[in-house]
């Protein structure tokens, strides 16, 4: 990934068309339902603008190349913790937050350096058992502190920030460095997105049955289904994406996205549910914090990462 292979991929410049297609008609939509039909766009609009922002930031950052992805969906893995450390209470202890951040910071250097014995782009081995090191650096924080009451929590709060949010996440950085790297993590970008909108539409549109009424009284299966159809037949649609994959690929990419994406977005719902909070943080207007805008991709793009490997290896 460098700019010259940016410009001279066929993928790239398709999602970059894809993405200025649906910016241009996406402020159309809401320009046309706001002034002919007077409906109420407060909200939608400020979600749009914030895609304004977000959109032209992620296609100039994959435009850059592979060390500007890896830098820069690390430091959003960062800022996320801090949410995540801010909403839990975990934030107070700055020893145990300290070392999820280095954590976090291994996670992408790991991603970014080559590996030594094989020569290629990515620490493989080292990312993969990165976790066995952080974990045992964060039990040994109490025992340093020589303390334990009230440890338990705090601990456990520091693993899942790392394991869900260090390393979960970090395989979809970590994917910068395939040769199919514009078509792996600008599919996941856009499917992951559209797998939201579409169960968000469906569910306004035809639900009946809440799915999980406690964790997201929101959510309906009528939404789930109509996200999982549309998810399923993404990889067929953008199969240019990744023209070495075969049915089985397709398939299972399709219900990664579809059922991956909606255990990402219940699973954070989970906490916020626990914490009594609506958002994890207010950084995206119209869309809450970072964590709840990349929670979905952070459960599918383990599964991605690791079937694509199964089949094709992560090169």
């Amino acid at each position: 990934m460098t700019p010259s292979a940016a410009l001279h991929s066929d993928i790239f410049r398709v999602y970059f068309t894809l993405g200025a297609g649906l910016l241009i008609l996406g402020g159309i939509a809401i320009a046309v339902l706001k002034w002919v039909l007077k409906k109420d766009m407060t909200h939608p609009w400020k979600a749009y603008r914030a895609w304004l922002i977000m959109v032209p930031l992620f296609l100039g950052c994959i435009f850059l190349g592979r060390e500007a992805v890896i830098v820069f969906f690390t430091t959003i893995a960062v800022f996320a913790f801090k949410e995540f450390a801010r909403a839990t209470g975990l934030y107070r202890d700055w020893g145990m937050t300290g070392v999820v951040y280095a954590g976090i910071i291994a996670a992408g250097l790991v991603s970014l350096i080559y590996d030594p014995r094989l020569g290629v782009p990515g620490w493989y081995g080292l990312f993969i058992v990165l976790p066995v090191y952080v974990v045992a650096i964060i039990l040994f924080v109490p025992i340093v502190r020589d303390r334990a009451q009230g440890q338990l929590q705090t601990i456990a709060l520091a693993v899942v920030g790392f394991i869900y949010i260090g390393w979960m996440f970090g395989h979809f950085i970590f994917l910068a460095n395939s040769r199919h790297a514009y078509g792996y993590i600008m599919f996941l970008l856009l499917a992951v997105e559209l797998n939201d909108v579409v169960a968000y539409a469906c569910g306004k549109t035809f639900g009946r049955h809440k799915l999980r009424k406690t964790i997201s009284p929101n959510k309906t299966w009528e939404g789930f289904l109509g996200a999982l159809a549309v998810s399923m037949a993404l990889p067929w649609i953008l199969h240019f994406s990744f023209p070495h994959f075969g049915a089985v690929e397709c398939v299972l990419t399709g219900i990664i996205v579809g059922v991956g994406g909606l255990l990402g977005d219940l699973s954070i719902s989970v906490i916020k549910r626990d914490l009594g909070i609506k958002d994890m943080g207010a950084i995206i207007p119209g869309h809450g914090g970072l964590l709840d805008r990349m929670d979905s991709l952070i459960y599918v793009a383990p599964l991605f990462f690791h079937m694509t490997r199964f089949f094709h290896n992560v090169y």
